[in-house]
């Protein structure tokens, strides 16, 4: 049952901007924003002068804390939503690396159980499909053996298992007859990003104006800008998609975040982890779907060396890296983790920023920007003891 709780003495993120206003949740929604509310029937939450701001979004993120999304079980799904909220996380989407068709549907069909049954932590609003229709050249971490060319056959199943739970997926794009079936999977309610791709600049713009809405961790698995031949890069820079960034200093170095942000805006780049199951935990040796993985002072790779896999990226420290790359304060950023995420899902109706009406996904960061207290829905999920 969810609490109705008035947030007060905070610094709240409204439109852009920190006011002095009170907050008051009920029945899992935002229901009042004002200066001062009484209300002396309900929990009160102190905010003691801290940031009050919408709940991070994660949208490709492949596990956390020993928790493999391509393996995971209901028990672990739960553990890795309570880390998320501990990491400011209110909503996320499981992403499974490329892998075998009865694979997917055994784990679609977990999320639809975890989503429909847990209460606690981050909430399961999606599923990110990240492949299999993707190109060797380009496969990164993919194992190359589970590629496959489009079927609108495949993602109908894909989608009937789980409901219409697979929300998003990555695609390549120079694969023949890739716009076409963008466009009927755009037509399906899947928002379709382009990554893993080597492809032209003409054949890029072509799957754009066919659906594409955004690029998977951009500059990454991807094929980059020339002068004479801008390909896939410059499409992306170039047009209204949104922008994937994986903000760990590794996958992209800080002059090249504030490029990306200085090119696409900072209302169309996106902040996700892609973290794999090592995130949250030491250096050593983990999996990433079928594969070996090998983290050293953080940075995962394949046991091989051939390519990075995945980050050891949380959404907490996601932020305070864009704070320190960019010299801006944290709500200048906060829209790049929250309702830019909201938009690309198209949930900004419910989600993304604190408005009246609006889910309840609410987090609350000290001077320090570390995450003090999570409500996801208007129940709390997360609270450090001070």
């Amino acid at each position: 049952m969810k609490k109705n709780i008035l947030i007060t003495n905070g610094r709240v993120l409204i439109n852009d901007r920190l006011e002095n206003v009170d907050v008051l949740v009920e029945d899992g929604k935002i229901t009042q924003i004002a200066s001062t509310i009484n209300r002396s029937d309900i929990t009160h939450l102190d905010a003691a002068n801290k940031l009050v701001v919408p709940g991070f979004i994660d949208i490709h993120t492949h596990g956390a804390v020993g928790v493999d999304m391509n393996n995971a079980s209901l028990e672990e799904l739960e553990r890795v939503g309570e880390f998320f909220a501990s990491q400011g996380v209110t909503s996320y989407l499981p992403t499974l690396l490329t892998d075998s068709k009865e694979r997917f549907i055994d784990c679609l069909k977990g999320f639809k159980e975890a989503r429909e049954t847990l209460t606690s932590g981050a909430k399961i609003i999606g599923v990110h499909l990240e492949g299999p229709y993707l190109v060797p050249e380009y496969k990164g971490a993919m194992p190359e053996e589970y590629l496959q060319t489009p079927s609108l056959t495949d993602m109908d199943d894909y989608l009937n298992y789980t409901e219409g739970g697979v929300t998003r997926m990555t695609v390549s794009a120079e694969i023949p007859g890739m716009p076409e079936f963008i466009q009927a999977v755009h037509q399906r309610g899947v928002e379709v990003s382009l990554g893993h791709t080597g492809a032209d600049y003409e054949t890029s713009w072509e799957c754009i104006n066919h659906g594409a809405t955004s690029a998977t961790h951009t500059f990454n698995a991807m094929k980059l800008l020339h002068q004479h031949h801008p390909a896939i890069t410059t499409a992306v820079l170039e047009s209204d998609v949104y922008a994937e960034a994986i903000c760990d200093g590794l996958h992209l170095h800080p002059a090249i975040v504030r490029l990306l942000l200085k090119t696409k805006g900072y209302d169309k780049t996106v902040i996700v982890t892609d973290s794999m199951m090592a995130a949250g935990l030491p250096d050593g040796s983990y999996k990433l779907g079928v594969h070996d993985i090998i983290v050293t002072e953080g940075d995962a790779q394949l046991a091989d060396g051939t390519s990075r896999a995945g980050s050891t990226l949380t959404m907490n420290q996601a932020l305070k890296n864009l704070v320190a790359f960019t010299s801006k304060a944290a709500h200048e950023v906060i829209p790049l983790i929250a309702e830019n995420p909201a938009k690309v899902l198209g949930v900004d109706d419910v989600k993304g920023t604190i408005k009246i009406g609006k889910d309840a996904d609410i987090v609350l960061l000290n001077d320090e920007l570390e995450v003090c207290t999570t409500l996801s829905l208007g129940n709390i999920v997360f609270q450090k003891n001070m």
